[in-house]
């Protein structure tokens, strides 16, 4: 079996954005929701501040949406490279 390494990544990022999206679109609404998690993601993406604003809600989704993708492309990529190589795969 192969992985659609397109449509994973598509996957992963609207996964990913709307994560961002939720949390960060929650903490307008309740100052302190998902605080760690808004903190985290300031300290991975720069430029990105966690602060109750619609920029930062939009910054936060854009930055999600961008990593979801990349991280869905390799690891489809991975996936497909290693059962290609490993012995016992059906590929």
């Amino acid at each position: 079996m192969r992985f659609n390494v397109i449509a994973l990544s598509a996957t992963a990022a609207l996964f990913w954005g709307a994560a961002i999206l939720i949390v960060a679109s929650a903490n307008l609404i309740w100052p302190t929701y998902g605080r760690a998690f808004l903190e985290l993601a300031a300290s991975i993406y720069p430029g990105y501040h966690p602060s109750p604003a619609i920029g930062s809600v939009i910054t936060g989704t854009l930055y999600g949406l961008v990593d979801g993708a990349i991280a869905g492309a390799i690891f489809g990529w991975l996936y497909n490279f290693l059962s290609r190589q490993l012995p016992g795969s059906s590929a």
